[in-house]
């Protein structure tokens, strides 16, 4: 991105007082908003999840700002612009995902547990040692969501405030996360939906801005836009088929199912939408908040259908990719020239307004992010597993807060030495130990009477390992011109995901450990209690 923020600084520098403002009133109003919440959490429910006093919309939409990332936002503008038709398979991908979380798990995982994915292990199996798998697999996949976001945070703000230098960046990167510690620790799980919510909606209104001012310059035909960025992009009618990204060779179709089986199935695993769920007062609500998220989830990603094909319609291959060479910097670019170009007030004014709108993206998922990290380690290996269940709820709050400014200053820290690395690897990488390790076990404790503790270790330590490891021998790592360490090439796994082989695994390795050791529930007394609960609702907290 370093070469997009020299081209910020040049032509946003004379109007760079509107964006500081924008920013400074973006961040004074959610801390507002993030302290008058603070000041109604009282205990542990409110503290994890809202006092459950949110409804099905206000959820909905909440779920809908942790989940529209900064990936989603600039990086699937960016692979539409410069991959056409399979590019926009991203944004499918995203939205059928919602169908697992709907259909599978948001329903019984609000009737089964009470604050985090443990709760629903720890019910029918050995408490220990599945909170503390449970709690390890929920902070690793939110460090590597969590160090994504702050790389992009720190390469965002340097590019619009016109800072360069290593110096420069790692105090952005530092204020970010002070933010964002604030925001978890004074809010709490209220101030941060609350924050989740307006910064949804703020990236729904710019969205909807750019959509309007590209499909209006073609006529609103969306066959005249198509055929501009088909003839644009120097591909031609290539450009709207399939096979350009991913129909290069076998192995790129193999990568691309790869990629898309970690995308489906890992969103129903990742913890920052999972503790969504326990925000609302019965299950019944939870399926309501996620058929509202599907709805706006679903707007936005066909919005993504202008704001990619704009780019690629409105500014050259070469524009983007001189900017960014993944495509990151497309929408941006986009608002910049719909709005006039790069030296006119309405240009400057619509990239201030829409990178805006990505920082406010950036800081509201980096926060659900902080908050489902501190709360596993507060909630399942502090209070459960340190504490052997003696903790006050008044002690595992103080714990959680204490947790949050520890994983906000590891982020920190990470997000720092990584500046230069490839964050689409560790978004890709959360997203592949979610669907290998947290979905299969989730899946198998919920719907299969004989699974046991081995089981469950196994599928989660199982996924999470293979995942990390075959990541770390693959082409984003080393061997490849694009690889985090392109000097060095120690990599003999030939696909950039390992979604293909670990999601596979951690369900194998659910069921193998659970086979060759004994049944702990043999009468399936602690299963029916569990499957009533998590279909009717009773006993939940």
């Amino acid at each position: 991105m370093n070469s997009f923020v020299q081209l910020a600084a040049e032509d946003a520098g004379e109007h760079r007082t509107l964006i500081i403002t924008l920013f400074s009133v973006f961040v004074a109003a959610t801390l507002g908003v993030t302290v008058w919440a603070g000041r109604r959490t009282k205990d542990a429910t409110d503290f994890y999840a809202g006092g459950r006093s949110f409804t099905g919309f206000q959820n909905g939409l909440a779920i809908s700002g942790d989940y529209m990332s900064a990936a989603s936002f600039l990086g699937i503008a960016g692979l539409i612009a410069l991959a056409g038709y399979d590019g926009f398979l991203y944004s499918i991908g995203f939205l059928v995902a919602w169908l697992v979380a709907l259909l599978l798990v948001a329903e019984p995982l609000r009737n089964s547990g009470r604050f985090t994915m443990g709760d629903v292990l720890a019910y029918r199996m050995r408490q220990r040692p599945v909170r503390t798998a449970a709690g390890t697999s929920t902070i690793v996949v939110s460090i590597f969501y969590l160090l994504a976001q702050m790389v992009g945070a720190g390469a965002l703000v340097a590019l619009l405030l016109g800072v360069s230098g290593d110096v420069g960046k790692n105090v952005i990167v530092a204020i970010v996360g002070i933010v964002m510690i604030l925001y978890v620790t004074i809010g709490g799980m209220k101030g941060t939906t609350w924050v989740q919510m307006i910064k949804a909606c703020l990236l729904i209104a710019g969205t909807l801005l750019i959509t309007i001012l590209v499909m209006a310059k073609y006529n609103f035909n969306i066959s005249t836009l198509l055929g501009a960025a088909a003839d644009n992009s120097g591909k031609g009618a290539a450009f709207l088929e399939p096979g350009l990204k991913y129909g290069v060779s076998t192995t790129s179709k193999i990568d691309f199912i790869s990629l898309g089986m970690a995308l489906v199935l890992g969103t129903a695993g990742l913890p920052h939408i999972l503790v969504r769920f326990y925000t609302v007062p019965t299950a019944k609500v939870a399926r309501k908040s996620v058929n509202w998220a599907i709805g706006i989830i679903g707007v936005f990603y066909l919005m993504t259908i202008a704001l990619g094909f704009g780019a690629a319609a409105l500014l050259s291959q070469k524009e983007i990719t001189d900017s960014d060479a993944a495509g990151n910097t497309a929408a941006p670019l986009l608002a910049q020239e719909i709005g006039g170009g790069a030296d006119s007030a309405g240009g400057a004014t619509l990239l201030a307004l829409i990178s805006a709108v990505a920082f406010a993206t950036i800081l509201a998922v980096v926060a659900g992010l902080t908050l489902a990290s501190s709360s596993s380690f507060a909630h399942d290996l502090y209070a459960n597993v340190i504490r052997k269940g003696k903790a006050t709820e008044k002690e595992e709050v103080a714990a959680a807060r204490i947790a949050a400014v520890a994983i906000g200053a590891v982020a920190v820290v990470l997000g720092i030495f990584a500046g230069k690395l490839n964050v689409a690897f560790l978004v890709a990488l959360a997203f592949a130990v979610a669907a290998s390790a947290n979905l299969p076990t989730i899946l198998y404790s919920l719907f299969w009477k004989r699974f046991n503790t081995q089981g469950s270790l196994w599928s989660i330590y199982g996924g999470l390992f293979s995942s990390v490891f075959l990541v770390f021998f693959s082409p984003v790592v080393s061997g490849s011109p694009d690889a985090m360490f392109s000097g060095v090439d120690f990599q003999w796994f030939p696909l950039s995901n390992p979604g293909l082989i670990s999601i596979p695994l951690g369900f194998l390795l659910g069921w193998l450990g659970t086979i060759l050791t004994k049944d702990e529930d043999p009468d399936g007394t602690k299963f029916a209690e569990l499957e009533v609960r998590s279909l009717t609702g009773k006993g939940a907290h």
